[in-house]
């Protein structure tokens, strides 16, 4: 059982998706929790299925207080590096909650103060802290969302099935047709034998 949050403040629980892939945005949501929440099977997005993720979702939306998310797209992240992109994504989803917070819990160990809220970074808080898990799959889900979409355009890339991770299957795909303007430029497509010039 995840605990609810993790001060009685007005707190926000934020994550991120897609900070591995080599295509794609990087996706971040907040969200705010009511105190009475709870949702059963609620966990760390990677510990859910495709299925679970996408049936809390609208769970999640519907009792919760507030919530947002937001993209960083491939060519930030090659300017600012993935680090910064997925703290920007983490602040702009923030930005755009409809209420004020007193406090932010933040997945993972890295963040750069938001305005002056105060936050607190929680290793694996996706599997400890409901907000944070909620946060995860939405950012999950949202950006599976953007993936599949722009699947349409490259379906030879199969980001449908990877959703822009470095499958095989995916990295075959670069190897054999070269990269896109969804590709992030600054990581390694490929491995050193199969460089593309780019």
């Amino acid at each position: 059982m995840l605990t609810r949050q993790i001060t009685s403040k007005t707190e926000a629980g934020t994550d991120e998706a897609g900070r591995g892939c080599l295509a794609g945005p990087v996706t971040a949501a907040a969200v705010i929790l009511p105190p009475n929440f709870d949702l059963h099977h609620l966990n760390d997005s990677k510990k859910l299925t495709e299925k679970q993720r996408y049936d809390l979702r609208p769970q999640i939306q519907a009792k919760a207080i507030a919530f947002s998310y937001a993209h960083v797209y491939p060519e930030e992240i090659d300017q600012i590096n993935i680090l910064n992109a997925s703290i920007k994504a983490m602040h702009l989803a923030l930005s755009r909650l409809t209420l004020p917070i007193d406090f932010i819990a933040v997945d993972g160990n890295r963040f750069h103060p938001f305005e002056t809220i105060p936050h607190e970074c929680v290793i694996k808080g996706d599997g400890k802290y409901q907000n944070i898990a909620a946060a995860s799959v939405l950012a999950k889900t949202y950006r599976d969302d953007y993936m599949k979409k722009i699947h349409e355009k490259f379906p030879q890339y199969y980001w449908n099935q990877n959703k822009g991770y470095p499958t095989k299957v995916h990295r075959a795909a670069i190897a054999k047709n070269g990269a896109t303007p969804h590709h992030r430029k600054s990581f390694q497509l490929l491995p050193k034998q199969l460089e593309l010039p780019l």
